[in-house]
C-alpha cells in the first residue's frame, strides 16, 4: 500500500510540475466525456417526451393505422381506413371505449390567417376524448366539446406558437383565424411542449372538431384517419385485437390469401419499439463521440513518451537509488491514469452542467438527465484508455539501463 501511495505522490508531483501541459493534455478527454454526457441525456430526454405521447393513452391503448407493403404501393395501391371504419369497430367490437378518430389536415403546411399575418401549421381534426389524459391539453380556454362535433362549429385550439406567429393577443380566445376558407373562432390554447431538437416545434398545432374536418375534406373520396381507442380490460387486447382485424378486413374486402392493409398496435408495443430505437440510437451516437476518448489517449501517450525522454537521467538516479522496474512501471501508469480520470471528471461535471442548460432552455426535453450506466461507462472506458495509451511509455521508462539513463544529457 505504502508503494502504491508513494507512486501516485510521485505521478500527481509530475503532474503538477507541468500543470498547462497536463490541462493541454487532458483537453481531448473532457470534450469526448462531455460530448457523450451531453448526447446521452439530450437522447434520453427526447425519448421520454416521444414515449410519454403513447403512455398518454394508457396501458390499454390500441392505435390503428393504414399499412400497405412496399411493393404494394409501388403498383398505385394505397391503404385507408375511414370514418365508416371508425363507425363499424364502434358498434361491431365489444370491449373497447375512448374511440377517438385522428385526421390530420395538415402535418406541416397548412396556410392559416389572421389579419395581416400568415403562418403555416399543423392541423388536426380530432374528438374531444383526445385530449382526456394526453400531453396535450388547454391552459386557457377549452378543448372541443361534444357540440362542437356534432354540429360541425368551425373552432380551434391552437398552440402558443401559432400564436406568436399570427400576432394574436396573449389571451386569443374569441379571435377568429382563417383556415380553409373559413374562419375559425380560436376557443383555447394548448400547453408549451416545445421544440424536439430544433426541428419539430410541438407547439405549432391546431386542432378542429373531426366532423368539421371531414366536412373541410369534401365527399368524393372518405378521409384517411387513424383510430385510437381503449380496451376495457388489459387481459382482453387480443381478443379485441382479433375482433377489430375481422371487421376491418371484412369491410376493406380482403381475401385469405391477403394480408392487412393495416396495423394494430398497443402503445406498450409501440413504447417498446420506440425505446429500443433510442437505445440503439444513443449507443451508437456515443460510440462515434468516444472516438474523441481514444484520441485523448493517443495525446496521453505522446506526453508521456516525451516526458520519459525529459525525465530519463531522473529515471537513471531512482534507479541507482533501488527502485524497480516495476516502481518506475506503476509510476508512469498511475500518472497516465491520473490524466485521464482528471479529464474523466471534468468532463463529467462540464457534461452534466450542459445537460442541465438545455434542460432548461428546451422545454421538450426537461426529461433529459444524466443516467448513471452512461457516468459508469465513460468512467470506465477513460479508464481503460488511459491505462492502454499509458502502458507503452511507462514500458519503456521502466526499461532504461540507469547508466546509461544517467549519462543522458
Amino acid at each position: 500500500m505504502m508503494q502504491l501511495l508513494e507512486a501516485a505522490r510521485a505521478a500527481w508531483n509530475a503532474i503538477r510540475a507541468h500543470l498547462l501541459r497536463a490541462a493541454l493534455t487532458v483537453l481531448g478527454m473532457v470534450i469526448g466525456v462531455a460530448a457523450v454526457i451531453v448526447v446521452v441525456a439530450v437522447l434520453h430526454g427526447f425519448a421520454h417526451t416521444i414515449t410519454s405521447q403513447f403512455k398518454s393513452l394508457g396501458s390499454n391503448g390500441l392505435i390503428i393505422v393504414p399499412y400497405e407493403t412496399q411493393r404494394a404501393e409501388l403498383a398505385g395501391i394505397q391503404a385507408r381506413l375511414t370514418p365508416g371504419d371508425l363507425i363499424a369497430i364502434r358498434r361491431q367490437v365489444r370491449g373497447i371505449q375512448d374511440v377517438v378518430p385522428v385526421l390530420p389536415m395538415a402535418r406541416f403546411g397548412g396556410s392559416v390567417r389572421f389579419g395581416n399575418h400568415s403562418t403555416d401549421s399543423s392541423i388536426t381534426a380530432t374528438t374531444p376524448a383526445f385530449a382526456r389524459g394526453g400531453v396535450q391539453y388547454p391552459v386557457q380556454g377549452r378543448f372541443i366539446v361534444p357540440g362542437d362535433d356534432a354540429t360541425r362549429r368551425p373552432v380551434a385550439v391552437i398552440g402558443d406558437a401559432v400564436i406568436k406567429n399570427l400576432g394574436l393577443p396573449d389571451h386569443p380566445d374569441g379571435h377568429y383565424v382563417q383556415m380553409f376558407g373559413t374562419w375559425f373562432k380560436v376557443v383555447g390554447v394548448l400547453n408549451k411542449l416545445g421544440t424536439l431538437l430544433g426541428v419539430l416545434n410541438q407547439d405549432n398545432q391546431i386542432y378542429i372538431p373531426f366532423e368539421t374536418g371531414v366536412s373541410l375534406s369534401g365527399r368524393s373520396t372518405p378521409p384517411d384517419i387513424i383510430i385510437q381507442l381503449q380496451v376495457s380490460r388489459a387481459q382482453a387486447i387480443a381478443l379485441v385485437e382479433a375482433r377489430i382485424t375481422r371487421v376491418l378486413r371484412e369491410r376493406h374486402h380482403l381475401q385469405p390469401a391477403q394480408g392487412n392493409d393495416f396495423k394494430i398496435q398497443s402503445s406498450g408495443e409501440l413504447i417498446k419499439a420506440l425505446t429500443k430505437v433510442f437505445n440503439i440510437i444513443t449507443l451508437v451516437v456515443a460510440a462515434i463521440v468516444g472516438i474523441a476518448l481514444l484520441v485523448g489517449g493517443v495525446g496521453i501517450m505522446n506526453v508521456l513518451l516525451v516526458s520519459v525522454t525529459e525525465r530519463t537521467r531522473e529515471i537513471g538516479v531512482l534507479k541507482s537509488l533501488g527502485a524497480t522496474r516495476g516502481d518506475i512501471l506503476l509510476q508512469f501508469i498511475l500518472e497516465a491514469l491520473l490524466l485521464s480520470m482528471l479529464g474523466a471528471l471534468i468532463g463529467l461535471f462540464l457534461g452534466w452542467g450542459l445537460s442541465t442548460l438545455v434542460a432548461h432552455l428546451v422545454p421538450a426535453l426537461a426529461a433529459a438527465r444524466v443516467p448513471a450506466w452512461i457516468v459508469a461507462l465513460a468512467l470506465g472506458f477513460t479508464a481503460a484508455v488511459g491505462l492502454i495509451f499509458g502502458i507503452a511509455p511507462a514500458a519503456k521508462a521502466a526499461a532504461l539501463d540507469p547508466i546509461d539513463a544517467l549519462r543522458y544529457e
